[in-house]
């Protein structure tokens, strides 16, 4: 079992509470998720695809390897968490940020993470 710090992925949202995150060890929930993009996105995706460990993870089983937080906070600057930049929180995280509930959600897990 992944610890406590491992579960924040590196933008800040909890890993744990991810279905795509619980796909990767849960073959049914995967299918579940194969079936919602053909319905709702026409969109075809193989069960196996339905995989991520993380950002510290397996870069080839991450959902999106390309995102542009961890390729920023990772790749560019050799950080663990987007708090950790002197930038933050940058204008393109704040954005991000306003996208969605978790996403405002993982950004105030930053900021209180940045506080301890």
């Amino acid at each position: 079992m992944l610890g406590e710090k491992q579960m924040v992925a590196v933008c800040g949202l909890n890993c744990a509470k991810c279905e795509i995150f619980q796909a990767s060890s849960n073959r049914d929930l995967a299918q579940k998720i194969v079936d919602w993009f053909k319905k709702e996105r026409d969109t075809v995706v193989k069960v196996e695809d339905i995989c991520c460990l993380g950002c510290r993870g397996d870069r080839a089983k991450h959902w999106s390897p390309d995102c542009w937080i961890l390729k920023c906070c990772v790749d560019e600057k050799g950080l663990e968490y987007c708090f950790q930049c002197g930038d933050f929180p940058c204008e393109k995280l704040k954005e991000w940020a306003e996208e969605n509930k978790s996403y405002g959600e993982a950004l105030n897990r930053l900021v209180e993470m940045r506080k301890k």
